[in-house]
């Protein structure tokens, strides 16, 4: 296994990070035994960085990341996330310095740790000044709990914004993005990526597999087994089959899996640092592990920017994504009726 610099943190990590979302009975495996056993089978084949999140399974995959590093935690870049619910109360959410202060510790306890090397802001949230969340997360590495800090799912405005005030505050700034990227997702080489390559951001892109639409089980015309295909309806977009079904024989005639595709497509950007794996069972771990040595040629490349072109979403957008309120909320951008007419 290759490594590369997160960015300009000096920090080491593999091209192929273990995401830890299906670890957990909420939405993934619930046998914490075998998720263990998935984590070290990965550890073992080189891959050094672990993303989770306190939101994944209410706490229990961090619980389950946590046990399976014990004796091994000084060999592992550690990351997980704030912001996403974790009860009923409305302030047991969010960015607020309030919630971080109280979500970290909680993190902290799960993991069996006693610092997170990288702490990201799941989601952006317009409720809370950035400088907030800045300020309490700059806090977090002064009381070395926290080494670096990263942004997930941040249009590049915000970026930018996020990194102006750390400048004109002196406090921490955002030293990685977590975006999603696939063959089908590639909005992101527009204005993102060369964003975070502007400012020395190291990015861990998420869904390369575009939730499972690029693994071939999810084919136009035919019954799939993949369970999420009932609850997204990008899966059933009809744009996205197309292009599945143009991507299908493409990797077939360079002799790979569509996995094995998929991910040697989005680790080939020189923006991307690294591309999660979000393994449910061994055995999709060991599939995604055959194809670390896959490397694309320019002319395979340029057949995936033809079927979609570069800085394009195709379909409906990944209902995963983070969406901003102005294109959430109607109100944001209709003026009231009897202000719409020219005259």
């Amino acid at each position: 296994m290759r490594y590369r610099t997160l960015g300009r943190t000096g920090i080491k990590v593999s091209p192929y990070a273990l995401g830890a979302m299906m670890f957990g009975a909420s939405i993934g495996n619930p046998d914490h035994d075998d998720s263990v056993r998935i984590i070290h089978r990965a550890l073992d084949a080189g891959i050094n960085f672990i993303d989770t999140a306190d939101a994944y399974s209410r706490g229990e995959s961090e619980e389950i990341v946590g046990k399976a590093l014990e004796g091994r935690r000084d060999d592992v870049v550690l990351a997980t996330k704030v912001h996403l619910p974790m009860g009923d109360d409305p302030n047991h959410r969010g960015n607020s310095r309030r919630w971080i202060m109280t979500a970290v510790e909680n993190s902290l306890r799960r993991l069996r740790t006693d610092h997170i090397d990288l702490y990201q802001i799941h989601r952006p949230d317009p409720d809370t000044d950035i400088e907030e969340t800045l300020s309490a997360m700059s806090d977090l590495i002064h009381s070395g709990k926290v080494r670096v800090i990263g942004s997930s799912t941040m249009p590049a405005s915000e970026i930018v914004e996020a990194q102006w005030v750390a400048e004109r505050r002196g406090l921490a700034r955002f030293r990685t993005e977590q975006p999603t990227y696939s063959i089908l997702n590639r909005g992101i080489e527009a204005e993102v990526l060369p964003t975070a390559q502007r400012y020395g951001m190291g990015t861990l892109v998420w869904s390369p597999l575009a939730k499972g639409m690029l693994t071939g089980r999810v084919r136009k015309g035919r019954q799939t087994d993949l369970r999420r295909a009932a609850m997204f309806t990008s899966l059933n977009d009809e744009r996205r089959l197309d292009a599945v079904e143009k991507l299908v024989p493409l990797a077939a005639e360079a002799g790979l899996p569509m996995t094995h595709l998929a991910m040697a497509f989005v680790i080939a950007h020189p923006g991307v640092t690294s591309a999660l794996l979000g393994p449910r069972t061994m055995a999709h771990l060991d599939d995604l592990l055959a194809g670390v040595d896959v490397t694309l040629t320019d002319e395979i490349l340029d057949r995936i920017d033809e079927i979609v072109p570069p800085g394009t979403d195709i379909g409906a957008p990944d209902q995963s994504a983070y969406l901003p309120p102005a294109v959430q909320r109607p109100a944001l951008r209709r003026r009231p009726a009897g202000e719409r007419s020219a005259a």
